[in-house]
């Protein structure tokens, strides 16, 4: 859908929306491309208050989990705290086939050892191996 490059030592958290902009989604019958996914479903990194503001803004449903010090946090307020973020462990159990995907595309020399310094290159490299590996 979209991939986005960043430095080793940067999170990938405040990439979120970077990313969630330039995803595209043809649609089956034409026309333009859709620039909202039907659902997300992340890891605890992506637990923050203004990613899930930004995915309600947008209308987008998500399974995200809460991380355990949000969920005391939240819990410490009391009724001001809010609810619990909904959460679907079934729906959790798809984000298994990115994994096994990010797996695939370590095992090309090139992606894992970052032969490319320049991050253009670099992201290139990345589209060529999921191209090759989706044939």
């Amino acid at each position: 859908m979209a991939v986005t490059v960043t430095g080793g030592q940067r999170g990938n958290a405040p990439q979120f929306t970077r990313l969630m902009d330039r995803i595209r989604v043809a649609r089956t019958d034409g026309g333009r491309q859709r620039t909202r996914p039907s659902r997300v479903i992340a890891d605890r990194a992506y637990s923050s208050r203004a990613i899930r503001a930004y995915l309600r803004r947008r209308q987008i449903p998500h399974t995200i989990p809460e991380k355990r010090d949000q969920a005391g946090h939240r819990l410490r307020r009391g009724s001001a705290g809010g609810r619990p973020a909904g959460f679907d462990r079934e729906v959790y159990k798809r984000r298994h086939k990115v994994e096994c995907r990010i797996g695939l595309l370590k095992q090309a020399r090139g992606v894992a050892t970052r032969y490319d310094k320049l991050a253009l290159r670099y992201e290139a490299t990345v589209q060529l191996t999921l191209i090759r590996q989706s044939l």
